[in-house]
Parts: structure tokens; sequence; C-alpha cells
């Protein structure tokens, strides 16, 4: 099972500059409930942005760059690379960036989206593509309000593919 995994914004925004626009511990929290024990793969500039190997997790890192090396992680120069580096195809999470869920995508690579919705419109220069409704069919939500921690509204959205 292959998963993308993001969180987005009402208008499909992702970041600006590098980085995450809001904070979400909910997110965060379930973000690493759900990928610990996994294999996770992301685009060098999401690496780079999160600095590190995330904990319990194997990193496996997607460039162009055939020279790129990062201590504690795996490199791959494609995303199909990256897929053939897993042996246990059921843990596979595709954690970004933009690019990398855009290509996923439009090769039809992944079997679910798990996607955190944040009921807010950002200013950004990075966006998810849109989920085609055509292709992937809403299996669960949970709605969650704005608290003391968690600054948004927000929705837990799982979608699997359609079977045609």
């Amino acid at each position: 099972m292959i998963t993308i995994i993001a969180a987005i914004a009402k208008n499909n925004a992702l970041g600006k500059d590098n980085d995450l626009i809001w904070h979400l511990p909910a997110d965060l929290k379930r973000f690493k409930k759900v990928t610990t024990g996994h294999h996770i793969l992301m685009g060098r500039n999401t690496f780079e942005s999160i600095g590190k190997p995330l904990p319990n997790r194997t990193t496996i890192i997607i460039t162009r760059n055939k020279s790129y090396f990062k201590d504690g992680c795996l490199i791959a120069n494609s995303i199909e690379e990256a897929i053939d580096m897993v042996e246990n195809k059921d843990d596979i999470f595709i954690i970004g960036g933009a690019q990398i869920y855009k290509e996923t995508m439009q090769k039809s690579l992944a079997d679910r989206l798990d996607v955190t919705l944040v009921h807010q419109e950002f200013d950004a220069d990075v966006f998810f593509p849109e989920i085609d409704l055509t292709i992937w069919e809403e299996t669960s939500r949970e709605d969650l309000d704005a608290d003391d921690k968690n600054e948004y509204n927000y929705s837990f959205v799982s979608y699997t593919k359609k079977t045609i």
C-alpha cells in the first residue's frame, strides 16, 4: 500500500519558503503515529526543511543529484526507484513535497490519500494537486474544531483510489 500523506489548506496550500505555514500539534501527532515503523519517501527540499531523518522510520530521499548523500538515509533518483527500494510495499508513505505529490498522483502510483485538511486559506508558494473525485473516493472523515493547541478547524480525511 502506497499512501500519500499531507496537510493541506482549503486552497490546497502546502507551504511557503520551504516551511509549513501553520502549526497543528494534533496533525504532527497523527503523522508520527501513522508513519512510525514505516518507510517515508520525500523530495530533497522536504528532507532539508526537516533537517534530519525522522526517528523509527526509514527515510528515502528522492533527488536528481546522483552524488547526494545524507547519513542515515537511503537515496533514490526517482519515485519508482524509491518504491523499489522498499521490500514490504505495504508500508510506504509519500510525505512531500509538492513536486513529489504531483508526480506520484500523475503516475497513479498511490493507493490512498491521507489528508489533514486545514479549514483556512493561506498565502503559499507550493500547493497540493487537485484531488480528482472521479479517481479518489472519500472513505473516512473526522472533523475537529480549533482549540487552545490547534489554531484552526481541521479534518482528517482518507481517500482510496476507485477501482474501475
